[in-house]
């Protein structure tokens, strides 16, 4: 069985099991240090497509691709599940990820330059991700260390959430070991909490149409596991507003879930809000969020 085989075949057990379990977040402690490998499983089981087909060419998966976001902390990564073709999910993914291709329009990419990756290889011990050409292996004109820092965490939280493994990531070119904007070796995940927000919706989906009431969803580490939630109208005022409990805080992002009722709201637009719980009232930076925007109809 080769690769590409053998990782469309995880991705339709992983998304399977999500639907037994309902899990969103890793159940395991605090992600190792980069270039650890330890093979813990993650988080990034992707929700079961009723449109995917394995009977012919056209199937898809769908898979975790990491973008940037702003909060108090500084630019974070953010999550989107997106549906890719299934014979090459890490490439089509990574395509989307360095062209800043998001469904929500408060991401970004930290990749400044064109193109994508060329290829990836998914094995017991590694990641294998190969550059296009020589020019990824120095800092490109306008991307600062810490962009290219972050950009590295984009393409290992993608790669490893797709490979549902926490896998070194081996970058080469032509073959050979080469580094990535000056990042050389092994490239490791760094902790949950040094990179990526500390809140994320997973559902709704950007977009998504909504009457009645609605499953909220999403991860956080947000003080005593209270994640507040919000619906805000066209002016940005609330008109709504509740909160979920996550299954913990700390030490990682764990998942929460909650219902929200828009019987009571005129048909329109709004948008759903997630935040962290600040009990400093604003003097730490204020609140991380993450906002979707929904249609009720």
């Amino acid at each position: 069985m080769n690769v590409r085989t053998r990782l469309a075949l995880l991705l339709s057990v992983s998304a399977l099991a999500l639907v037994g379990c309902g899990n969103d977040t890793t159940p395991t402690a605090a992600d190792p240090k980069p270039g650890n490998g330890s093979g813990t499983h993650q988080d990034d089981s992707s929700p079961a497509d009723p449109d995917e087909s394995d009977s012919d060419s056209s199937a898809t998966t769908t898979v975790p691709v990491y973008f940037v976001g702003d909060t108090p902390q500084g630019a974070r990564l953010y999550r989107e599940f997106r549906k890719v073709e299934a014979d090459n999910p890490a490439v089509e993914a990574l395509a989307l990820m360095t062209a800043g291709d998001t469904l929500d329009a408060d991401y970004r990419t930290a990749y400044a330059v064109d193109g994508t990756f060329a290829d990836v290889e998914i094995d017991d011990d590694a990641i294998e991700v190969s550059l296009p050409d020589e020019s990824w292996t120095t800092l490109p004109d306008g991307m600062t260390e810490e962009d290219a820092r972050l950009a590295a965490q984009q393409l290992v939280y993608t790669v490893q959430g797709i490979a549902q493994d926490r896998l070194p990531v081996e970058i080469v070119l032509d073959g050979e070991p080469a580094d990535l904007f000056g990042f050389g070796g092994q490239i490791g995940n760094e902790p949950e909490l040094d990179v990526r927000a500390m809140v994320n919706v997973t559902s709704p989906e950007e977009g998504a149409s909504v009457s009645g009431s609605f499953t909220a969803s999403g991860v956080s580490s947000s003080f005593e596991a209270t994640t507040p939630w919000e619906i805000r109208d066209s002016s940005g005022t609330a008109v709504k507003n509740g909160f979920a409990t996550a299954e913990g805080w700390m030490d990682k992002l764990y998942p929460w879930e909650t219902e929200v009722d828009v019987s009571g709201l005129e048909p329109g637009t709004y948008t759903f809000v997630a935040l962290t719980d600040d009990p400093s009232s604003g003097e730490g930076g204020g609140p991380t969020e993450d906002t979707k925007t929904i249609i009720v109809g």
